[in-house]
């Protein structure tokens, strides 16, 4: 039986008050954690951390404000995405796709997307039109400016494809493969132009909109096709090296 206060109301059973707190650490945890894998992730789509950069769990925990243990548990994440490698004696470093993984992670992206596609021709709404409208505006306006905007815009109208499709299932996978394909891109991708991208994805939204689920599949095929033709090995620029400098932009964006 539950007992009764003081005031003639039910007290809380023992170590309620307990389970609560450690609840709210275990969600607090989980937040910091979600927050520093958005920043990472983020990072390594706009390059501003390439394959092979070293991640320091001291060094992540001082840029986030977080314990390495918390920073520990972010990099355990994003290797169980394929965006990390955990080498041994606790070293994290962006990882390094061979030619032939990334050839099958586009592969596996493709056929992924196809269920995508195929799923939502002739059913978006006409909000969901407009919002694939105004992203694709923000990726003509990107136009002219640095490759890194342009994948990471590229990869999120992929990802709000697979969101729209109102399947959590796709939609992890979509953005776990499309995350890697935008690190492959970062390691072997040559110049291009985005125009090509974006006049694809305009084509694309026709094909849905208009209930063409064949020529949908066939955009999509052809759409990533040519972006995994576009990976070669190229010489990467000198650049930066400060891990907190690198990162400053993405913490900022995380505690916004």
């Amino acid at each position: 039986m539950r007992g009764e206060n003081a005031g003639g109301g039910e007290s809380r059973p023992a170590g309620a008050g307990r389970e609560g707190a450690q609840d709210g650490i275990a969600r607090e945890t989980r937040d910091r954690v979600g927050a520093i894998c958005r920043s990472l992730r983020r990072a390594i789509v706009e390059q501003a951390i390439r394959p092979g950069d070293r991640l320091p769990e001291d060094a992540l925990g001082e840029r986030f404000g977080v314990s390495r243990t918390i920073a520990r548990q972010a990099l355990g994440q994003l290797a169980g995405e394929g965006l990390v490698e955990l080498r041994r004696n606790r070293i994290a470093v962006v990882a390094t796709p061979s030619w032939d993984e990334a050839r099958d992670t586009f592969d596996v992206r493709i056929s992924l997307e196809r269920l995508v596609v195929a799923r939502l021709a002739g059913r978006l709404t006409q909000a969901q039109q407009a919002e694939l409208a105004a992203h694709i505006a923000r990726e003509e306006a990107a136009r002219g400016g640095s490759e890194a905007a342009s994948i990471r815009l590229a990869t999120e109208f992929h990802l709000l494809l697979a969101q729209m499709t109102g399947s959590p299932v796709l939609e992890r996978y979509v953005a776990e493969l499309g995350y890697r394909c935008a690190l492959v891109l970062s390691l072997y991708s040559r110049p291009h132009s985005a125009e090509c991208g974006v006049s694809e994805h305009r084509a694309l939204v026709a094909a849905l909109v208009a209930g063409d689920a064949e020529r949908a599949v066939a955009l999509m095929d052809h759409h990533l096709d040519a972006v995994a033709e576009r990976a070669r090995i190229v010489a990467a620029p000198p650049r930066e090296r400060d891990l907190g400098r690198l990162l400053a932009p993405y913490v900022e964006a995380a505690e916004g």
